[in-house]
């Protein structure tokens, strides 16, 4: 077998049959093509995320985007979709993203040494808040966000101290957020529309609740899951000097398709889920194999991201340039793939740690 480059172990969710029903009923894929049409077929709502405490909402307020599927969902992405085209990214948050990494790669040389987690999720913080429109914030919207997505998160509920505990603090952060970020952004918004997804949405007519549901699901697409990301990465720059070199010396694509095979081997969302509402038929080992309808499906990202028969050989090897669609399945597929993967990148390649600056002075570090 050939060497495994991850710097996350990840213990096998299966034997090696690409569809598999565990104990408990549900349906584990971690073949690519079979995940892959799991995550694009008709059949198949969005399920996990949160998503069953969504659908006790009142009916007359209107999910997030994340939480939606079919007709409605297909045409709120396409409305939005001008936002994260690649000709917008570079006209409008390529000069963004390289001032705020200039900023803080200017707090790395001052200190000398700073965590990474803080830099590159203040630029998270920056670049996500401009294209939301989260633009008139009080101080404090880093803090907020920490507690809003903690490392690990508790059950709330109304049967035990400790579900009364996350309970009350899930409503103080959802309040915390509301008062300091969203509604001043509302209401500037208001008074002067701008070209952004709060404008968007107030044109739409959405209420300030629905406006802080979609805040905090890009909120947390576009900045926790990109600090995590920037922080792998550097990870593997970092401790691989053939990488590094390969890095550095190459061209805007040549960057972007090392960040590929990072991200292909270290999916940020490691598990997807999803509902059947119909029979799917799946490819299995020794034959179809035919998944019944109201089924939950697991979908193993980082298991599919390694599977031989869709990325090539030497899957857990780290090969920049494989022929895979960018990331493989990191960034999601289907209706529900991450809208924001472009500006992902290109905040990246621009981030504190990832950028020739900062590999040149850890080397300079170590000696």
């Amino acid at each position: 077998m050939d060497d495994d480059a991850r710097k996350i172990r990840r213990p096998a969710p299966h034997d090696g049959c690409p569809v598999r029903q565990a104990g408990d009923g549900t349906w584990q894929v971690t073949g690519y093509a079979q995940a892959r049409a799991v995550l694009r077929g008709d059949g198949t709502v969005q399920a996990g995320l949160g998503v069953e405490t969504v659908e006790k909402l009142p009916a007359r307020v209107r999910r997030p985007v994340l939480y939606r599927d079919g007709p409605e969902h297909r045409e709120h992405r396409r409305q939005t979709a001008k936002y994260f085209t690649p000709r917008r990214v570079d006209e409008h948050y390529r000069d963004l993203m390289a001032e705020v990494a200039e900023r803080q790669l200017a707090k790395l040389r001052a200190a000398g040494e700073a965590p990474l987690p803080e830099l590159s999720f203040g630029m998270a913080i920056e670049v996500a808040s401009a294209i939301i429109g989260l633009t008139s914030s009080r101080p404090g919207l880093r803090g907020r966000l920490e507690r809003f997505f903690p490392e690990k998160f508790g059950r709330p509920g109304l049967t035990s101290v400790h579900g009364l505990y996350w309970l009350v603090r899930q409503n103080v952060n959802w309040l915390r957020f509301h008062l300091a970020d969203v509604r001043p952004a509302v209401r500037a918004h208001r008074r002067e529309p701008r070209d952004d997804l709060i404008s968007h949405l107030i044109a739409e007519g959405c209420s300030d609740a629905e406006i802080l549901g979609e805040c905090l699901t890009f909120a947390a697409a576009g900045m926790v899951t990109t600090r995590e990301f920037i922080c792998v990465a550097a990870w593997h720059l970092f401790t691989d000097e053939a990488l590094l070199e390969r890095y550095r010396a190459a061209d805007e694509p040549g960057r972007l398709a090392v960040l590929h095979e990072i991200l292909r081997l270290e999916p940020v969302v490691a598990k997807l889920r999803r509902r059947t509402t119909a029979p799917l038929e799946l490819d299995g080992d020794d034959g179809p194999v035919t998944v019944p309808a109201g089924a939950l499906i697991d979908v193993y990202v980082d298991a599919a991201n390694t599977d031989p028969s869709g990325v090539g050989a030497q899957p857990l090897a780290m090969c920049p340039g494989r022929p895979v669609d960018g990331a493989a399945l990191s960034f999601g597929d289907g209706p529900h793939r991450c809208p924001g993967s472009g500006i992902a990148w290109r905040r990246t390649s621009s981030s504190p740690g990832c950028s020739p600056s900062t590999a040149c002075a850890w080397r300079r570090r170590r000696g």
